[in-house]
Formats: C-alpha cells, structure tokens, sequence
C-alpha cells in the first residue's frame, strides 16, 4: 500500500466518521486535506462516492428516522437553486459572498449558543433552506450549512438529524457523482482510491453511528452549533485571504 493511500484512507475516515456522527461537514474534512495528496480533480469525485456511500447506508440503516418530507422538499429545492449558485459564482465577488455567509452562519450559532434558538415548527419552509443549500452548492460545493441550520431549527433529535440530512445528499450526490461522469472526471484512479479506502469508510459509518446514538439532544445540537460557528469563522477568514475579482 503506497503513502498516498494511507492517506486517503486516513483522510476519508475522519471525514466519515464526522459525516456519521453529525450527519454533514465531511466535504469540509475531505476535500481541503485531499487536495494536498491528489488533483482537486480526482479529490472531489472520491468524496462524492464516499458520500452516495455514508448516505446509502444510513439510510439503509435507520430509514425509520428519516423525516421523508423535508428531505424530498429541500432535494427538489436544491434542484433549483444550484443554476442560481453558478450563476452567483461567475457575476458576484467570491470574497463578499464569504464574508456574508460566514458572518450570518457565524451569528447564528453564536446566538443559539447563548440560548437564543429560533424554532420552526412545520416543513413550510423547507423550500428556502433547500434553495440555499443548491445555490451555495453550485456556487462553492457547500450544500451542508444552509441543511445543518434548517435541522437545528426543527429541533430534530441526532438520530433524525443525522438520518434525515442523508435521505437529502443520497440522491444530491448521485446527481453530482452523473455530473462528473459525464465531464470524464469519473476515472479508473477515482475508482482505485474509493475501493482501496472503502473498508476504512465502512468502519467509520459504524462507528460515527454509535457517537450519534450516545448523544443527548443537548450536547449534539451545541457540538453543532459550535461546529457551524467555526464553518462561518473559516468562510470570513478565506474570503480576507481572496483578490475582489472584477466582474465585467
């Protein structure tokens, strides 16, 4: 076994497991850390079948806790925004869409974790949330944000947050997963490197269900709150980082 696919199992592992047991932020683990081993090229592809991969078997899993409606509402939105977020990719400033993202996810979870919590009592508007996750997810590939928010909201227990969270990116992946195919990045190397590390993945699924299982209410939704205040810490830290592009 060669040094890089120690790493990508390594890596696909912890990503994983962080999929499993919170339900999303994997892409947040995967991609940045393959991207230093491999072509960003073959790095997303590989996370994309890790994920049809988690999303598949939790759902095989635990179908009883997916929350059906809200799943097919925010998956058939998601369908609809993603043109808008390529769209927002090639005529808006990358560093100014950052930095709003990052400071409203980052009030959010700062606001709720001084007790402040907003609650959403019916899928009415599910919709929106979906539409956000497709338009970031055109844009940047950030479905997950706009999804944990929408779950925390509903207040959903970790088993229907974690579940519910993958009856959406089962069939987002598997359209993303066409997309590469279709544009030839679905390759022999991808292939190689997802069944090299698919015994590491497994074991991470299984383990990331038991932590998810083992967590109160409570604790889960504040690790999540503290981990989407540091997704909209990161954001505004890239965007300071990023040239303002001139958009003609």
């Amino acid at each position: 076994m060669s040094a890089t696919t120690v790493e990508v199992g390594a890596i696909l592992f912890a990503a994983t497991f962080v999929r499993s047991a919170f339900g999303f932020g994997e892409a947040l683990v995967a991609v940045p850390l393959l991207a230093l081993v491999m072509p960003i090229t073959v790095a997303t592809p590989v996370a994309a079948l890790v994920s049809i991969t988690v999303a598949a078997v939790v759902v095989v899993q635990d179908w009883q806790h997916v929350q059906w409606k809200s799943a097919a509402g925010l998956v058939l939105s998601t369908l609809v925004g993603i043109p808008f977020g390529l769209l927002l990719l090639t005529r808006t400033p990358e560093p100014v869409v950052k930095t709003i993202l990052g400071v409203v996810i980052a009030v959010f979870a700062l606001q709720a974790l001084r007790g402040i919590a907003w609650h959403l009592a019916s899928d009415a508007t599910a919709w929106l949330f979906g539409l956000a996750a497709g338009v970031l997810g055109g844009a940047y590939g950030m479905n997950g944000p706009p999804l944990a928010v929408y779950g925390l909201m509903r207040r959903w227990s970790p088993q229907k947050f974690r579940a519910t969270l993958q009856g959406y990116f089962l069939p987002a992946s598997t359209i993303g997963m066409a997309g590469y195919w279709f544009v030839g990045l679905w390759t022999q190397t991808v292939n190689h490197l997802y069944v090299e590390s698919l015994p590491l993945v497994i074991a991470a699924i299984f383990l990331g269900r038991v932590a998810n299982r083992r967590m109160t209410d409570r604790r889960f939704h504040a690790v999540v709150y503290v981990g989407l205040l540091i997704v909209g810490v990161i954001l505004v830290l890239q965007a300071a980082t990023l040239k303002p592009l001139t958009i003609l």
